[in-house]
């Protein structure tokens, strides 16, 4: 979900952890200073895994909970958000590499009926966010609006959340020539991969990459409102002030759907982008249209994105907003350079500026 509200902080560094082979004291170039700052500013807590070719440092910073001084699992588990995104964007493409469909496939042949104008809608346009279909999650409550509370525990199915789509107006009408994110394009390629496969999205993803790639702190949990194993808790606002916070750690997560239900760890993330970028997962041409922007000047490719940085890097890669969750993972081609870091936002300030340089840290290291 989008960024919608800002509340409180606490940030106090409780240190990093360090893997072998080991970088000592508070990480290299600082990389300890900038997160707590990132923690400070914005969040209650915050971890990450920075990889420097066989180098890893990783660090957390702030609390694992509100009010306390409970240090953050430097292994802790998180809502991932839209970075399951990329995750399902690599099981399409496996199924394109598979000749079990075609990228300029139409809605229309997998999904017959279920979207207006889906015989002008592909599968392209659905990954790339230029399909112009409305959004489901901007018709839903946020917080701190009773009805969204009230939804807490309840299970949404993809066809609610489509029909709560397409009874808004398109964005736009030609699909194709604009960019506007939507996360009903993600629902609507979950079920095409089910009408593809017979199985659901989330068990095609865990038997093509989850299991896979031995990752072992990722789950897709589909209904479970559990994060199982050491995790930071995650905050929402308990009213219009701002000045308190409600615990929203569990919570039904078919909110989300194929668009932003994973669960992992930072390391999950950097195993995952290696594999990816490595071209483990893709064939080369196939990875390369991951690349390709959707519109001219653009930064999103299939379920893929990226960031310049100022020592003339290029790193590939995702962002994720799950509430109660931000998180960021990004590698260079090679996967000599990664950063995956996850915070539990207070809303109180801004964190894109904090983490941008952050990241721009850890990866011009």
């Amino acid at each position: 979900m989008k960024r919608v509200l800002r509340i409180v902080v606490a940030g106090a560094a409780l240190g990093a952890v360090i893997a072998a082979p080991a970088v000592a004291g508070p990480g290299p170039f600082g990389l300890q200073t900038q997160l707590d700052r990132v923690v400070a500013a914005s969040a209650v807590g915050g971890l990450a895994e920075v990889r420097d070719g066989h180098r890893v440092w990783r660090g957390t910073s702030g609390t694992a909970e509100w009010g306390t001084t409970r240090a953050v699992p430097v292994n802790g588990r998180f809502r991932a958000g839209s970075i399951t995104k990329t995750f399902v964007a690599t099981v399409v493409l496996q199924l394109v590499g598979a000749g079990e469909l075609r990228l300029d496939d139409p809605v229309e042949k997998w999904l017959p009926g279920v979207v207006p104008n889906g015989q002008n809608i592909t599968v392209r346009h659905l990954l790339n966010h230029t399909s112009g279909l409305a959004d489901y999650q901007k018709t839903l409550p946020m917080p701190p609006s009773p009805e969204f509370f009230a939804n807490r525990w309840r299970t949404w199915t993809a066809a609610e959340q489509i029909r709560r789509a397409v009874a808004e107006p398109p964005v736009h009408r030609t699909p194709g020539e604009i960019f506007d994110y939507s996360n009903t394009n993600y629902i609507l390629l979950g079920e095409i991969i089910e009408e593809i496969t017979g199985e659901s999205y989330a068990d095609e993803v865990e038997r093509r990459v989850i299991r896979p790639l031995h990752l072992a702190g990722t789950e897709m949990p589909g209904t479970s409102p559990r994060i199982r194993g050491p995790h930071p808790r995650g905050y929402i606002p308990a009213d219009e002030s701002g000045d308190n916070l409600i615990d929203f750690t569990e919570m039904n997560p078919s909110v989300f759907g194929a668009g932003g239900e994973l669960i992992t760890t930072t390391a999950d993330l950097n195993r995952f982008l290696t594999a990816l970028l490595t071209g483990r997962l893709l064939r080369p041409h196939l990875l390369a249209e991951m690349k390709k922007p959707g519109v001219p000047g653009g930064r999103y490719g299939l379920g893929l994105t990226w960031r310049d940085t100022p020592c003339g890097l290029r790193a590939y890669g995702n962002d994720g907003d799950a509430l109660t969750y931000h998180s960021w993972s990004f590698s260079t081609p090679d996967a000599r350079h990664q950063v995956s870091v996850a915070l539990t936002p207070d809303f109180d300030g801004d964190t894109d500026d904090y983490i941008g340089r952050f990241l721009d840290e850890a990866l011009c290291s």
